[in-house]
C-alpha cells in the first residue's frame, strides 16, 4: 500500500460546482467570489472575508494596506513556510527572526518583546499546523508598543483560540487554499478583518486600485462608466472557477474539520505509548485544526539538545530521522519534515549572516518533526497502515 502525505478529496457536487461560472461567462471576481466570501466570513466570524490568489498575496497585501514598506521590521517566527518572511522582503522591510516554542512549533511569546526597536512596525504570528498562536500575549504586545499583528493563518482552518476562529484577532488574518490544505481551491488565499476601512482598502488594491470592482460596476445605476483608481494596486483577484469550488466546499466546512479531528485522534491513541514520538498536543483553550499531524522525533533527546544546545546531539537524532523517513518511504508511508526554518535556507542566512543555533529551537524543529499523513477522505485502512508501519519502528 501506498499513502501519500496528502490528498484532495472532492465530491461530485464540488467538482461539478466550477462549471456554473464557466457557463455564466462570469469567471473572475463576480458573483461566485462574494458567495465565498460571505461562507467564510460566516463560518469564521469575521467581519469582512477578501479573497485573493494565495496567502501569500493576502499576507502581501495586508502590510501593504496597512502601511509596511521600505525600512520597516516585522518579528517573523524562524520555523514557517518561507512566504511568511518573503513579503517582509518585497515590500522593502526587514525580517527580524523570533525562536519557537518546541511544544508547539509556534513563535514563542517571550522572545518577541526583546526583539521590538523603533523599526518595528509589525508581529506575523503563524498558527502553524492548524494550532493557534498565543493571541493573548502577542497582541497585548502589540497593543503595548502600537505594533500591527498580521495572522498568517495559512493553516488555519477550523483553528480557534478562546472559542475564537484564528484570523479574527489581528488586524488582518490570511488564509491559504493550497491542495494540502483542508479548503482547497488549487491556488488561492482569504484575508479576514473587522477593519471596514483596512477592508476597503484592501480590495482596491487587489484589483488594480479600483474604487470599484467589475461586480459592483455591472450591477449600478451606469455600468458603462469605468471606476476610479484611488491607489496604485495589483492584480491578486479570486477567479470565480475557484471560489465556486471554495464555496461548494465550504457546505461541509463543519464536516471538514470533525473529520480532521477524528483521524488526528485515532493517531493520538495509537501513539500514545510511544516515547520516542511526541504526537501535536492542544493545550486548554485551543482548538485544533490538523492542517498536518507533525510530530517531534525522540524528543526527550531532542530537548536534551535544545537546553544544552548540543548540536552533535541534535545532529544524531536528525540523521535517525531521514534513515527512518527513508524507510517509511520504502514501505509506501509518504512523510515529510514538519515545514523548514526561514533562517537556514540560503537566501535568509546569507542576506543576514545567520547561522542554525542562533534560532536552536526552530533548528530542532526543522532538523527532527516529522508530518504523518491526514486528510480528508483518508480511509481506515490506509490509517492503520500507516499506523503499523510506524509502530513497527524499533525504539
Amino acid at each position: 500500500m501506498k499513502v501519500p502525505i496528502a490528498r484532495t478529496g472532492l465530491t461530485e457536487d464540488e467538482v461539478q460546482s466550477v462549471l456554473e461560472p464557466l457557463r455564466s461567462g462570469w469567471l473572475v471576481q463576480g458573483p461566485k467570489v462574494r458567495e465565498f466570501e460571505q461562507a467564510w466570513s460566516s463560518f469564521t466570524g469575521a467581519d469582512h472575508s477578501i479573497a485573493v490568489t494565495s496567502c501569500t498575496t493576502a499576507l502581501h497585501l495586508s502590510l501593504a494596506a496597512l502601511g509596511f514598506g521600505p525600512g520597516d521590521e516585522a518579528i517573523v517566527p524562524a520555523f514557517t513556510w518561507i512566504s511568511t518572511a518573503n513579503v517582509v522582503e518585497h515590500l522593502g522591510g526587514r525580517v527580524v527572526f523570533a525562536d519557537i516554542d518546541l511544544s508547539t512549533f509556534n513563535i514563542n511569546p517571550a522572545d518577541i518583546e526583546s526583539l521590538i526597536t523603533p523599526r518595528t512596525k509589525a508581529i506575523l504570528p503563524v498558527h502553524l499546523f492548524g494550532l493557534s498562536a498565543d493571541m493573548k500575549v502577542i497582541n497585548e504586545i502589540a497593543q503595548k508598543h502600537n505594533l500591527w499583528v498580521v495572522e498568517d493563518a495559512a493553516c488555519g482552518f477550523g483553528a480557534t483560540f478562546q472559542n475564537r476562529h484564528v484570523g479574527t484577532f489581528g488586524n488582518t488574518g490570511c488564509f491559504s487554499f493550497h491542495p494540502r490544505k483542508a479548503i482547497t481551491t488549487g491556488e488561492g488565499g482569504m484575508i479576514t478583518t473587522h477593519d471596514s476601512q483596512l477592508a476597503e482598502k484592501i480590495r482596491r488594491l487587489r484589483d488594480h486600485g479600483a474604487a470599484m470592482n467589475d461586480l459592483q460596476r455591472h450591477l449600478g445605476p451606469r455600468p458603462y462608466l469605468l471606476a476610479d483608481h484611488p491607489d496604485a494596486g495589483y492584480n491578486q483577484r479570486m477567479t470565480d472557477l475557484q471560489a465556486a469550488l471554495g464555496a461548494a466546499q465550504m457546505q461541509r466546512a463543519k464536516a471538514i474539520v470533525n473529520e480532521r479531528r477524528e483521524l488526528a485522534g485515532f493517531y493520538d491513541k495509537a501513539f500514545a505509548d510511544l516515547d520516542w514520538l511526541r504526537t501535536p498536543k492542544a493545550p486548554t483553550g485551543y482548538g485544533h485544526g490538523y492542517q498536518s499531524y507533525p510530530c517531534l522525533f525522540e524528543p526527550g533527546t531532542v530537548v536534551r539538545a535544545v537546553k544544552s544546545r548540543d548540536q552533535q546531539l541534535l545532529k544524531e537524532v536528525s540523521e535517525r530521522r531521514n534513515v527512518w523517513m527513508e524507510e517509511l518511504q520504502k514501505q509506501g508511508v509518504s512523510t515529510r519534515p514538519a515545514t523548514h526554518a526561514v533562517h537556514m535556507l540560503s537566501y535568509y542566512r546569507n542576506r543576514y549572516q545567520l547561522k542554525p543555533e542562533h534560532f536552536f529551537a526552530a533548528q530542532a524543529a526543522n532538523d527532527c518533526s516529522i508530518s504523518l499523513p491526514l486528510f480528508h477522505g483518508m480511509s481506515g485502512e490506509e490509517q492503520q497502515y500507516v499506523i503499523d508501519v510506524v509502530r513497527g519502528r524499533k525504539a
